[in-house]
């Protein structure tokens, strides 16, 4: 069995913006300033493209807000913090398997494409509620003990 070995993407194949961004990122970083360029255009491109991690991003914010509004002890904090983050993480995971396996099966329907998207959803989505069961146990005691006070 021969294997063949794909060119880089074509301009017309992505937006160009992704692809300005993204036009070497088939070669090896040649320094760390270049690896995070390389990361940090994973992580725009996930923002601009995946309405999910738009809202988990949100969520995020509000829960990590909303900790230090109601004082949360610092390692609260950083539990909301790593929860949440694991969440993004999972997405971008998430993204990166849907590319790879739409890559791999174009526009055809593979069930085991199915189960690999399935999975990595089903992954963000174990991590999503984990990360709300935590931010529920964490916040809402002294969220209820407001608005209890204001009564």
């Amino acid at each position: 069995m021969s294997q063949q070995v794909s060119q880089p993407p074509t301009p017309n194949s992505l937006p160009s913006l992704v692809m300005k961004e993204r036009e070497l990122s088939w070669q090896v970083a040649t320094n760390l300033f270049i690896s995070f360029k390389y990361a940090w255009a994973g992580i725009t491109y996930s923002f601009q493209t995946q309405r999910n991690f738009r809202i988990h991003i949100s969520v995020c914010a509000l829960a990590i807000a909303l900790s230090i509004f109601l004082h949360l002890q610092a390692v609260e904090i950083a539990v909301i913090g790593i929860t949440s983050g694991l969440v993004l993480v999972m997405e971008l995971l998430n993204t990166a398997i849907e590319s790879l396996v739409d890559l791999t099966v174009k526009q055809t329907y593979h069930e085991l494409a199915k189960i690999a998207k399935d999975c990595a959803a089903g992954a963000v989505l174990v991590s999503a509620l984990v990360a709300v069961l935590v931010a529920a146990i964490l916040l809402l005691p002294p969220l209820v003990v407001l608005i209890m006070s204001a009564f």
